[in-house]
């Protein structure tokens, strides 16, 4: 008799090998195959120039700036977004549908036209740059704008992460809580934010992994100046153009190194989350 595999649960259903083998190869083709490649290519390059390449107050400077502006972006988000997920599921007002269909404008409006509305309307003649000119308020050309512009596209992933764990919470959990004298304040602390937590991290991590990356919004909104708001993808396509082809290997693998270490961190508060609250 054939032994099982170890790591395989026993399951009534038939195709696991089939579905495995289709799952490992789609997911070499996509992501393991280019990243790999990607560490070859830094091996060839060799430790010490990619070192060299990356020593400069140029590209620190980017890779400051696209990590802390997603940081800063996806945290808002995290906030902003647990609001509108709460106020969507929770709450029946006129133009309900209209708001929950514009949450996810940004997964089908394409990069660079968000990145050009954005301008346009932040910029210092623009609809919303005018308003705030008169207090001293520049958001186009400045870090400002480009978290703006990060706050833009990461916001869906928040909310509709923890917008469908919000509509299955019964009701009654709160009416429990209110029955044994509690607030609704520590309600939502002690009982709901526990329940939500693990989906808030879901969707911090996916807000944050996209706020990364993103180039096409952000070009427009940012003025790309080096040393003030150059992002770190902009400076890979201009080492690309420059035929710097070892430069931007460089700064893609720093931020590949400094992405998964931040998602890493997530991840593993999310286990420390399930098992201390309950959900694992």
């Amino acid at each position: 008799m054939t032994p099982r595999l170890a790591f395989r649960e026993p399951s009534p259903l038939p195709g696991f090998g089939l579905s495995f083998g289709v799952m490992m190869t789609m997911l070499s083709i996509v992501v393991i195959i280019p990243i790999g490649a990607l560490l070859l290519r830094g091996v060839e390059i060799g430790t010490t120039e990619v070192w060299r390449t990356l020593n400069n107050e140029r590209v620190w400077h980017a890779l400051e700036l696209s990590f802390t502006t997603a940081l800063w972006a996806a945290l808002f988000n995290l906030v902003f977004g647990l609001a509108l997920a709460w106020v969507l599921a929770r709450y029946r007002f006129p133009g309900r549908k209209i708001v929950d269909a514009v949450v996810d404008l940004p997964f089908a409006l394409p990069t660079a036209v968000a990145g050009i509305a954005l301008t346009t309307i932040y910029a210092p003649n623009g609809a919303f740059g005018q308003l705030l000119a008169p207090l001293g308020i520049q958001v186009a050309y400045t870090r400002l704008g480009i978290w703006v512009a990060l706050v833009f596209v990461g916001l869906p992933f928040v909310v509709r992460t923890v917008q469908p764990v919000i509509e299955e919470i019964e009701h009654e959990v709160e009416e429990v809580s209110a029955t044994l004298g509690a607030y609704r304040g520590r309600t939502f602390r002690r009982v709901i934010l526990p329940m939500l937590t693990p989906a808030l991290l879901t969707g911090f991590a996916l807000a944050l992994a996209r706020s990364v990356g993103e180039y096409g919004s952000v070009i427009f909104i940012a003025g790309n100046l080096p040393n003030m708001t150059e992002i770190a993808p902009l400076l890979i396509v201009i080492r690309l153009e420059e035929y710097n082809h070892d430069g931007a290997v460089a700064i893609a693998i720093a931020m590949l190194a400094i992405s998964f270490a931040m998602l890493l961190a997530i991840n593993l508060i999310q286990v420390w989350s399930r098992r201390r609250f309950g959900h694992a």
